[in-house]
């Protein structure tokens, strides 16, 4: 027995026995998953929770916001998800998938805001954008000579005569990414709506598709969900832009600086007072199903929404999380710890 090769043991069935048994052993820990934005938040409480001593440190994992849903509604049981991040509100067409795979009760539960920022190496030039702007150098096509064209601008300064000559490169999240999804909805869709073609548009979702679609010629970069990595390549390349939450902004002060939008630089008070138009609430979503069976999932809920974790001077606003005012930071940590469920 001692001399079988791995491949033969997986041929036998018994490394996937092995690995069953592993997988088992685990379950006495949370297993978080979804949205790079919430996770330096998600990892900080974990991190505490841990210290504690009570439970083993919870597993989570940036899978994006899309990615974390599917996974979290994909059943239950040991093998599923406890939590899922998200940067978004979850979709009713999320909610039927979860609903017919056996996922009955989900409670939501509000953590803060979330400021979506473009910004780039400190070395680079500043820049002073409006939504227009933005969707111009970013869509698909655009208006040129009364008709719907494909993007041909190169440069920011083809967008606006008063920007910089550099050439149009934005790293930014993928389709399964919450922070996609919003900054389309609060920046694409804004910046689009005043154009005569764009408006011309009879069909609802043609006009949608029409002010979401990003170019796909190397202007937008797919950069995957690894926010760190957008980070590390705007260090290298000062020309180019990236897109993610306002927390890993505030982590790498000293490397980015963020672009203004419409005037409004993307600080902790403009987007407190929302004065910077480009935030979004941020959540998580728990399983409740599994709050009797997982160690430690009622525990965890309670640290997230404790004063020194998500309140006014909490450690996970230390990471850039922009804290929910205090009458409803209140209501959020009652709802959570009843698990009030949404379905």
């Amino acid at each position: 027995m001692k001399r079988y090769s791995l491949a033969l043991l997986a041929a036998t069935g018994l490394v996937g026995l092995t690995m069953g048994a592993t997988a088992a052993e685990a379950r006495d820990q949370l297993h978080i998953v979804g949205s790079s934005t919430v996770f330096p938040f998600a990892t900080a409480v974990a991190e505490q929770f841990g210290k504690a001593g009570s439970f083993k440190t919870p597993v989570v994992e940036s899978t994006g916001t899309g990615g974390g849903i599917k996974l979290f509604c994909a059943g239950v049981g040991d093998d599923t998800p406890d939590i899922a991040n998200a940067s978004r509100k979850i979709k009713d067409t999320e909610i039927e998938t979860c609903k017919k795979n056996g996922v009955t009760s989900i409670t939501e539960v509000t953590i803060g805001y979330d400021g979506i920022v473009l910004a780039n190496s400190k070395q680079g030039p500043a820049m002073k954008l409006t939504v227009e702007d933005v969707w111009k150098a970013l869509a698909k096509q655009v208006p040129v000579g009364g008709k719907l064209v494909d993007n041909p601008y190169k440069t920011w300064q083809d967008v606006n005569k008063d920007l910089p000559a550099e050439k149009i490169e934005v790293l930014g999240p993928p389709t399964t990414s919450g922070t996609r999804d919003a900054f389309v909805e609060l920046v694409m869709d804004e910046g689009c709506k005043n154009f005569a073609e764009i408006k011309a548009i009879a069909d609802a979702k043609a006009r949608a598709a029409a002010c979401g679609a990003l170019r796909e010629d190397g202007g937008y970069i797919d950069a995957g969900e690894n926010d760190n990595l957008i980070v590390q390549k705007l260090e290298s390349n000062l020309a180019a832009l990236g897109i993610f939450g306002y927390s890993y902004l505030e982590q790498n002060a000293d490397k980015l600086q963020g672009s203004l939008m419409d005037g409004v630089a993307p600080t902790f008070e403009n987007i407190v007072s929302g004065k910077y138009e480009v935030s979004r609430p941020l959540f998580f979503y728990v399983k409740n199903q599994h709050a009797d069976k997982v160690p430690g999932l009622r525990e965890y809920i309670a640290e997230f929404v404790s004063d020194k974790a998500t309140g006014d001077e909490g450690y996970a606003v230390d990471k850039g999380l922009i804290p929910l005012p205090a009458d409803k930071h209140k209501q959020a940590a009652q709802s959570a710890n009843a698990l009030k469920s949404i379905m």
